[in-house]
């Protein structure tokens, strides 16, 4: 099936080119008022304790000032399009099932002709189902919890039909509605299989405004990081050590957040919806960075702490 998307236009690329050159010489600053007024309401009262894998995948060297605006030093990153298995007493879920077999044909293809070349992954990239694979020990998981529903989060559900996927209602709702799906979404991963809708109807967690406790027992909250969608959301998982927030597409890289550095023009102008609340949230995550561990998604290297076998791996108590 083919979903049809929503096309950048001749203005919008150019836009975008003249907005990536002026992010290499005048990055946007931090907004120091907003910093100021953010207050921290702290962490939840977890009552158990989760494990977090992050499941094996192939990175690449990118150009660091290709994803964080205005940096250069070190002059490559690796990205990845990394899935997380997360391990609930009640129940195994897993984050951003990224990539499907074929990804080419069934997700790739559908986009915009002016992101596909910027998006494509290396060919060695394990789809989701593989990686699991590759790590037996792994329960079979019982439902998906996508971040938000870019096709590099959701793709991977085409080789799990049938798995149940939670979803924030207003994401659900933006990436459903209308004739044609927002520019880097593909709809076809959500199509005849359950989907949960919840809200984020809790109170404040650290610098988030709204969150939703998924189990009931503060182990694994989920909090407002909208911007990059209108429904985004992290994972704040409470683990043996420590508290990990992984944070979708808030951030690409780690760097992003220490740095207060909003995604280069190319490709963020395109797939960020709202470029000043993505900002923002990036303050709010630069707050919080030395009380929980952050973990963008596309961050190899800060999901390689999560990988199976790692030495700081984020166990469950047993």
């Amino acid at each position: 099936m083919s979903d049809p998307v929503r096309t950048p236009t001749l203005l919008e690329c150019c836009s975008a080119a003249a907005g990536l050159v002026h992010g290499m010489v005048r990055p946007r600053r931090p907004d120091e008022r907003f910093l100021r007024s953010l207050t921290d309401a702290g962490l939840p009262t977890p009552r158990n304790t989760v494990r977090v894998t992050a499941l094996p995948q192939a990175p690449r060297p990118v150009p660091t000032a290709m994803v964080v605006e205005g940096v250069f030093q070190p002059r490559r990153i690796r990205t990845a399009l990394t899935t997380f298995v997360v391990q609930h007493p009640q129940a195994t879920f897993l984050v951003d099932p990224s990539v499907c077999v074929d990804a080419e044909t069934r997700a790739i293809g559908q986009l915009p002709a002016a992101l596909r070349r910027i998006v494509r992954p290396p060919a060695d990239t394990l789809p989701t189902i593989d990686a699991l694979r590759r790590v037996p020990a792994l329960p079979t998981p019982d439902f998906a919890l996508p971040t938000h529903a870019h096709w590099d989060h959701v793709c991977g559900l085409l080789d799990l039909p049938g798995l149940p996927v939670h979803m924030h209602r207003p994401e659900h709702e933006w990436i459903t509605a209308g004739a044609v799906a927002p520019a880097g979404g593909v709809r076809d991963s959500l199509l005849d299989r359950p989907i949960v809708e919840y809200e984020l109807d809790g109170p404040p967690v650290l610098t988030f405004a709204r969150s939703h406790d998924l189990f009931g027992d503060g182990s694994v909250v989920l909090v407002d990081l909208a911007g990059h969608t209108p429904g985004s959301v992290g994972v704040l998982a409470h683990t043996a050590s420590g508290w990990v927030l992984l944070a979708g597409d808030a951030a690409w890289d780690a760097l992003q957040v220490s740095e207060i550095r909003q995604k280069s023009a190319i490709p963020g102008r395109f797939v960020d919806a709202d470029r000043d609340e993505t900002f923002r949230t990036l303050h709010r995550l630069h707050v919080v960075r030395h009380t929980v561990r952050i973990v963008p998604t596309h961050d190899h290297s800060a999901a390689g702490h999560l990988a199976a076998g790692h030495p700081d791996a984020a166990e469950a108590v047993p």
